[in-house]
This record gives C-alpha cells, structure tokens and sequence, in this order.
C-alpha cells in the first residue's frame, strides 16, 4: 500500500481502513501528551536544564539580540542555526530564558511529530495499525528519548524533521518523484540546518530514492535527475550556512577546538562500531535491537521482492543516523550516549515495520514486541544513560554558586570576560541575578573580544575563565601562556571548575598604539 492523501483514500476503502488512516494523528496526539507528562516530571525533579548544552543552545538564541554586538554574525562558529532561530524571539523574554519554556515546547511538539512520521512509515510499509502500536512503543517508552524531549537540547527537532522528510520521500518515490519535491526538499533542508546527523542521513536517503525508483520501473537517468532536483535543497541549505559560517567567524566550518580527543576507540574503526551496537543496547535492550535489524531485514527484501513496496526501502536510510557517532568516536570525540539517540526512531519503525510483515501473526508478534520493550526498558528510569549523562555538569553547577554569590554582592553592570565556547551554560545560569549576555564580552564581539584578550583591565571588570573545560577555555590558556593577562586582577574565587576575578584598581589609560601588551 503505496502513501496517499488521507481525503482521497477515504473515498475508496472500507470504513476499518479510514480509521486507520487517523493512526498517524492518534500518534502524535498521544504523544504529545505523554511528552508534556515527562516535561512536567522531569521539571519537577530539577533536570530540564541540566544538561550543559540545554542552557548554552538558550545562550546562542539570546544573543543575536541581547549583545554587545547584535545581528546575525552571532549565529557562527559550531552549531546549526535553525533551533536557534526558532527560539530567538521567545527566549528575549527573561522567564523564556531562564526556563527554557518556549525550547521545551518545540521539543515537544518536535516528539509528536515524529510518532507521526514513524507511525505513518510504518503504515506504509505495512497497512497494520497493530505494527504501528508496537512500533511505537520502542519510540515513545524509552526514557532516554523522553527526557530528551522534556528539555531545550535539539536532538528533538533534529528527529522531527529527519523522520518527517523521509516519511514525505517515501511518498514521493510512490508516485514515481513526480509530485511534492519541494515539500520534500524543504524538509530535508530544515534537517540539514538543525544538526549535522542530518547530512549523512539525507545523503544515504537520496541514494536509497535513486534505488527506489529504480525498483519501480523509473529509468536509471530519470531518477537520477529527479533525485538530483530533490538534492538541491539540502545542498544550497548547507552551503548557505558554510557561507554564514565563514562570515562570521572566518572559518567555513569548524571541526575542532571543542573537546579534548580522549576517546580510546580512536582510530580503531570496528571498535567505534562496537561502541555504537554496545551504546544502543544500553539506550534500547539487546531483544529490541535483534527485532529492529530482522525488521530492517524483512523491509530490505520486500522492497526488492515487490516493486509496490520499494517506497519501504527509504525506512532503511535512518541507518545512517550512526554514521556521524561513528565518525565522532573514531576522530577522538569523547563518548557521548546522547549519540545513539538517533538511532531509537530507526529501530522503532524497523521493528514495527517486520511486526507487521509477519502478516497471519501480527497480533500475536506486536504484543510480544510491546511486552520486550516493558521488560527492557523504563519509562522515566532515573538510571537511564541519557538521564545520568545530562547530570554530568549537576555537581559544578552547585559549585558555582559560590561564585554567584560574590557577583550577586559585587557586581556592579562592569562587562565580564568569558568564553562562551566554555561557560556558555554559566552565563545563562547567572540571569536569575540580572547578568545578561549583553554585560559579556565573548567571541561574538569581533574587536572588542581581541582588544579585551590584548589587555582586559582596559575593557572588563571581570573574567571569568573554566579550568576543566574540554578543549580549553580560551582565556585559562591565555592566563597561563601570558602572565601579564590578569595584571589589575584580583582572584575572587572558585567553584566547580571555574575561577572568578575582579579587577583591583580603576585602569590606567589606554596605552597608545604599538606599546608591547600581552600576545604581541
């Protein structure tokens, strides 16, 4: 059963086949209750910002407005600016800011999206509103990807759009890529502006719709042009962000300088694929995993048994949603659960996908399925890997107060000097007392950072510098190459990792140019 618009199908099939064209929907809506559940649940227990990244992504939206130097040039350097525009307006509000509300939300409605999408390839795949329901149950009761969604983090909307655009290309092989490209370009397009997952992911699904329609009967040359029309999307989408990229941090995309390349696997390609398979079956069960490859299996070969069903084949690209962990873990990327997450979609329509291809036991396989997800994994499981790892930071965050404390009492509007490549999270931590991203001097600055590197007790009043961040804080490193950089500074204290100064005098006047100063 080819993918075809719910109002034209209810014309023509039987009244228990219309309801189960409003499965998709059912899904999303269940969903979305069941994400707002856990947004409130985890909320409750302190953890919707406690990961790093969940305050820094806030940073980054906040200060395309709030700055020193506002616009777009605040959009470079490591990240993909779609959630960050998203968010941009909202989080100008300080409650939206110091919260995350309105980035929950997002990711909220982002889950729902993609039970849609997974539900409605799966249906497509398969036409068993059973295979579906245990489909979903890997998607929707894993406790990693329910805590994901109940935070600002961007792996949510990462997942809505991936899912979605391939839920769409799924339909446009069906008609032979004849109708829809740009819905389906623009998807893609979006996904490859939300994290860069998408851009393996995209590639291994245009080659997988080349096949595809291959498999239909659409000539080799056809396809491929077709293809290449559909491609175009994802392409300009990504060269316009290198292009930003290059303007506003001179660089046309970085690749490193953000962590410390600690991670044993490196160099050792099949051990990074063992790491992958070893980190999946903590986030999803070893039987949940075994049901989604006999799954993938079973789509593989209905696609190329029956050339009906060679739409299903395009289920197989979300395979590539491993290739960036694996790149990262073989590069020295230190290991990250959070990696893998992607990856809990693809097993939940792969298995879903070969429960309903078991046709005469379809009932009997979904329930068995549904009942090894119960077993294997638990919904809002403290223990869960992702749930731990985003904890990582809780420790130093309690630390810092201290420092919070000294501001709070001392400080009076003077600009801070930090690093938001390292204390991002601190700065957005620091607004319940009233610092706002425009009293930093960061990275973004332009001339002001480099006159502030060059000598700070002319621009700043205080740094703020991490001595544990991966890959350095820029200004810890400066502080121990030139000595001279905290001359006028005063060390006011220290907790979690991070160390606070306050400039001891009023600064002499601006030595006149070409006078010998820290780095020249």
């Amino acid at each position: 059963m080819g993918l075809q618009d719910p109002l034209i199908i209810a014309d023509t099939i039987s009244p228990p086949d219309r309801r189960r064209n409003w499965t998709p929907q059912v899904a999303a809506l269940a969903a979305i209750a069941l994400g707002t559940y856990a947004a409130w649940f985890y909320a409750r227990a302190g953890l919707t910002l406690s990961h790093y990244d969940a305050k820094a992504h806030l940073v980054v939206s906040r200060r395309v407005v709030d700055s020193l130097t506002p616009g777009w040039i605040q959009l470079g350097a490591v990240w993909l600016p779609l959630p960050h525009l998203l968010n941009l307006i909202p989080v100008q509000v300080d409650a939206l800011y110091r919260t995350g509300a309105f980035a929950v939300a997002i990711s909220i409605l982002s889950f729902g999206v993609i039970a849609y999408a997974c539900a409605t390839l799966i249906l497509a795949a398969t036409g068993s509103r059973a295979a579906v329901v245990a489909g979903l149950s890997v998607l929707v009761l894993n406790p990693d990807l329910l805590y994901l969604q109940a935070t600002p983090m961007t792996e949510p909307l990462l997942l809505a759009l991936t899912t979605l655009s391939l839920a769409a290309l799924a339909r446009w092989v069906d008609q032979d890529g004849t109708r829809g490209l740009t819905g389906v370009g623009l998807l893609m397009a979006a996904a490859c502006l939300t994290r860069y997952e998408a851009w393996p992911l995209t590639a291994g699904a245009l080659v997988v719709a080349v096949a595809a329609l291959c498999r239909r009967g659409v000539p080799v040359g056809v396809a491929v042009r077709r293809t290449a029309g559909l491609a175009a999307y994802p392409v300009i989408a990504i060269a316009a962000f290198m292009l930003q990229s290059r303007l506003s941090i001179g660089h046309w995309f970085v690749t490193g300088g953000f962590y410390v390349a600690d991670n044993p696997d490196m160099g050792r390609p099949f051990k990074t694929l063992g790491s992958i398979w070893w980190a999946s079956h903590h986030l999803n069960g070893y039987g949940v995993l075994l049901c989604a490859m006999a799954g993938a299996a079973a789509a593989l070969l209905s696609g190329i048994r029956d050339r009906r069903q060679a739409h299903s084949l395009v289920a197989l690209a979300l395979a590539a949603s491993a290739v960036l962990p694996w790149y990262a873990f073989y590069i020295g990327h230190p290991f990250r659960f959070r990696y893998m997450v992607p990856l809990v979609p693809a097993f939940a329509v792969w298995a879903g996908i070969g429960v309903g291809l078991t046709r005469r036991f379809r009932i009997l396989a979904a329930a068995a399925l549904v009942a090894l997800v119960l077993f294997e994994t638990r919904p809002f499981d403290g223990a869960a890997p992702m749930v731990q790892e985003a904890q990582l930071d809780r420790q130093h965050s309690l630390q810092r107060r201290v420092l919070t404390d000294v501001l709070r009492q001392h400080w009076r509007h003077e600009k801070i000097l930090v690093s938001l490549g390292s204390l991002s999270h601190y700065v957005q931590e620091l607004s319940p007392i009233g610092v706002h991203v425009r009293d930093i001097v960061h990275e973004g600055n332009g001339d002001l950072w480099a006159a502030a590197l060059d000598a700070p007790r002319f621009h700043v009043g205080w740094i703020l510098m991490d001595e544990l961040s991966e890959g350095d804080d820029v200004l810890a490193e400066r502080a121990r190459e030139y000595p001279e950089f905290l001359r006028g500074f005063t060390r006011m204290g220290e907790g979690g990792g991070v160390v606070l100064y306050r400039r001891a005098e009023e600064p002499a006047a601006i030595p006149p140019p070409g006078s010998p100063s820290p780095g020249s």
